[in-house]
Parts: structure tokens; sequence; C-alpha cells
């Protein structure tokens, strides 16, 4: 009986993590865009340091919402926008999928920050997987100027509802595409 209870709950976390996303990717540019706008303000609250940062860098992409969610197997999904040299040059879809100990779900907004170009060239071209476990860093006061960047990129992840529990392996998938001219 608990175990039946634990799978319905573990089939709706995942059924709510990855159908919750879907109306975002039916969001209008103009709503991302304020989503985005809004995403980068909170970063901000938590840390001061970002919008100097952001001004430096080659280019960014800001993920306002990440939905994710499992038992066993969970998944995860949101969308955003990338700027390079301060100004959009497309969107951008986050995926992930992990297998292993996990329970619960959670959204969080989620930015890449690029110090180099080739890492965001290679972000641009579909050849970038993450390991969120691995390599996110919670935001908070300073850093963004402390950041120690990882082949030539970072990512700051601020949590914004929910609560989840893992030790799973998987990476998050990333997709580009460019602005149609």
């Amino acid at each position: 009986m608990r175990a039946s209870r634990f799978l319905i709950l573990g089939f709706s976390v995942l059924f709510l993590a990855t159908t919750a996303p879907a109306t975002a990717d039916e969001a209008s540019d103009e709503q991302l865009a304020a989503d985005v706008r809004d995403a980068i303000g909170r970063f901000q609250e938590k840390d001061s340091t970002l919008k100097a940062s952001l001004e430096k860098l080659v280019g960014y992409a800001v993920f306002p919402e990440v939905a994710k969610g499992g038992f066993i197997v969970g998944g995860a999904r949101g969308r955003g926008e990338v700027y390079a040299g301060g100004k959009l040059i497309g969107h951008a879809q986050i995926s992930q999928g992990t297998i292993g100990a996990q329970i619960g779900g959670q959204k969080f907004a989620e930015i890449i920050l690029f110090k180099t170009k080739s890492a965001l060239n290679r972000f641009k071209k579909n050849r970038l997987e993450l390991s969120a476990q691995a390599t996110a860093n919670v935001a908070n006061q300073g850093a963004a100027a402390k950041a120690k960047y990882a082949d030539g990129l970072v990512i700051f992840v601020l949590p914004t509802a929910g609560l989840m529990a893992e030790a799973s392996i998987g990476g998050q998938k990333l997709k580009f595409a460019p602005l149609k001219d």
C-alpha cells in the first residue's frame, strides 16, 4: 500500500514537471522576454555583482522557469533567451532526464554565463550538455564576481518553489534556435 502511494506521488510529480513547461513553450516571445527580465532582476537582487558581470561577458542564456520533478525517473524542462554582446540572438530550450534516488518537484530560474566565444559557440551549435548537479551554483551575493568558470562557462540557479531530494545521474541538454531575420 505504501509503495503504491509513493508510485502515484512520483508519477504525479513527474507529470506536473513535464507538462507545466508546455504552457511556457506556447507563451508568446513577449511574455518570455518579460519573464527573462524579471528573472534577471531576481538574480540581481541576490547578487548585486551580476549586472557588471553580464556587461563583460561574451554572452549569457536565461531560463526564467525550469520545472523539475521525479520519482526514481525524473525530468526537467524550460525555455529561455540567449544574449551575445548584450543583444538578443535567439531562444533556447533546456531539458533534463535523470534516473536514480529522487523524489519531489521544484521550479528554479537558471542563468548560464559564457566567458569565452568558444563556449558560446558550442552552445549555439547545440554541442553543450551540462551535468547540473555537478556544475550549478546557487545565486548569492558576490557569486558572479567570484565565479570560477569551467570550460568558459558557469551556471547559477535560483530556486523559486518546491523541494526535491536526489542522488541521480543525468545531465541538462540545451537546444539553441537563432532569431529569424
